[in-house]
């Protein structure tokens, strides 16, 4: 039975030029989960990524933090939507609203990822959800397909929320909920054999789970 160990990037650096980058707090996150990760001996027989900086930097950091280095591949397939090209179609290219209001912009992402997932969002170029679902889940095949006991996935939260419900059995809206609650290097744990897969942990973070470390909780 394999076991996938799924990882969310740690915080990028929303409201700036360069999104896919870390921030300082995205790389302190990465290092601390590298660190849990070497004090419990964990060991991995495959690491995958996404191809975008943030995972990158992201499993970077994991490496740091355990010490040792962590080589892996990428796989695109693994890569996150494009939220802009979602905002752009859902607000007909009108601009987001001024501010530095986060909880209205993920209000609005909100209402164009349902409408994604429920196919009837228009406008500009973007891909088609049933692509991305297809994409995703093609990745989730070929990781559990192999005779490797171990792997260390470190993807979006796209991605792993569209495997958690595929796994799940939750409706495609459930994609969107699941997402929009995933925390920066949140670990989910699936458990893989040749018939069936379960879903064994969800977005914990227990290396984030100390009184100085209170602040560092994020979810973008």
């Amino acid at each position: 039975m394999a076991e996938l160990v799924l990882v969310r990037h740690g915080q990028a650096s929303f409201g700036s030029d360069d999104y896919d980058k870390l921030s300082e707090l995205g790389w302190r996150q990465s290092h601390w989960l590298g660190e849990y990760f070497a004090e419990r001996g964990a060991a991995f027989d495959r690491v995958i990524r996404g191809s975008l900086r943030r995972h990158a930097e992201t499993l970077k950091g994991i490496a740091e933090g355990m010490g040792k280095p962590l080589d892996g591949g990428e796989d695109p397939r693994l890569n996150e939507y494009d939220s802009h090209a979602l905002l752009s179609a859902h607000l007909k290219g009108k601009p987001m609203p001024q501010g530095d209001d986060r909880r209205e912009h993920f209000r609005i992402l909100r209402e164009a990822m349902y409408a994604w997932t429920d196919g009837t969002l228009a406008g500009s170029p973007h891909e088609p959800f049933a692509e991305f679902r297809a994409r995703v889940l093609a990745a989730l095949t070929e990781l559990r397909g192999g005779a490797l006991k171990r792997v260390l996935v470190v993807s979006s939260g796209g991605p792993i929320s569209t495997i958690l419900a595929e796994v799940l059995g939750m409706p495609r809206r459930g994609v969107v909920d699941l997402n929009l609650q995933t925390r920066n290097t949140g670990i989910s744990e699936l458990q893989a054999g040749a018939r069936r897969i379960h879903c064994v942990s969800f977005n914990n973070v227990p290396h984030l789970d100390r009184p100085d470390r209170a602040g560092a909780l994020t979810y973008s």
